[in-house]
């Protein structure tokens, strides 16, 4: 048994009740609501809807949470594991077009061929026509992740090269050419969007608020529950 499953059970059974879990407190634990190891469908409608959000992020966000999926523990992303295995049913350790879209027919998901085209190449960061594993936890995992500020820290470093506390076009250029991404408008677009206070550059703080916005999963850890 799981340390997530023997945390959530030994909350349930807490003799006084004032300690003891709620209802809503039981979903709400990280062992039922994040990618732990509570399994999921073959490709469930939750997951379809953070890919859909993937699909709408700025190209620097992408990668940056590429870079947090490398760091994620087996323990943190089992359920998601298996689920891409289940789409990978050549097992290739890829998932092609034809793969993900058996996996939404599967779900008896309403989604035209050119959405799930869409979500193809919003997934698929690298460009290749394939969604690798790192790929798929980048857009499916869940976004409480970001509450822990070693990750968030993590990957503003990747970008950060020279450790200067910012961000520049050029760091932020050299990282997203890796991916086919570092064109003058893209980096443009990035640098209006997140650079907040206008110095040209972007700061940790503007990095944190561009990874924890149009973020409705993350909610403020309540007392009680880690």
């Amino acid at each position: 048994i799981s340390n997530g499953a023997k945390d959530l059970v030994k909350r349930m059974l807490r003799q006084d009740p004032k300690e003891r879990l709620t209802a809503a407190e039981i979903l709400n634990h990280p062992w039922i609501r994040e990618d732990g190891e509570a399994p999921d469908k073959p490709l469930d409608i939750t997951v379809i809807s953070r890919m859909k959000q993937f699909r709408t992020m700025n190209k620097l966000k992408k990668v940056a949470l590429k870079i947090v999926a490398e760091s994620l523990s087996e323990e943190e992303i089992v359920g998601l594991r298996e689920m891409f295995k289940s789409l990978d049913t050549d097992n290739s350790g890829t998932i092609t077009l034809d793969e993900l879209r058996a996996g939404l027919s599967k779900l008896g998901t309403k989604i035209t061929e050119s959405e799930i085209r869409q979500l193809m190449e919003a997934v698929d960061v690298d460009g290749d026509g394939t969604i690798d594993y790192v790929e798929f936890i980048s857009a499916t995992m869940h976004m409480n992740r970001l509450e822990k500020e070693d990750h968030i820290f993590k990957a503003f470093e990747y970008f950060d090269k020279d450790h200067s506390g910012y961000i520049t076009v050029d760091e932020l250029e050299e990282a997203l050419k890796k991916y086919d991404m570092g064109d003058e408008a893209t980096i443009k677009d990035i640098i209006a969007e997140v650079d907040t206070d206008h110095d040209g550059k972007i700061n940790y703080q503007e990095f944190v608020a561009m990874m924890k916005n149009n973020s409705p999963e993350i909610v403020p850890n309540r007392s009680g529950l880690i």
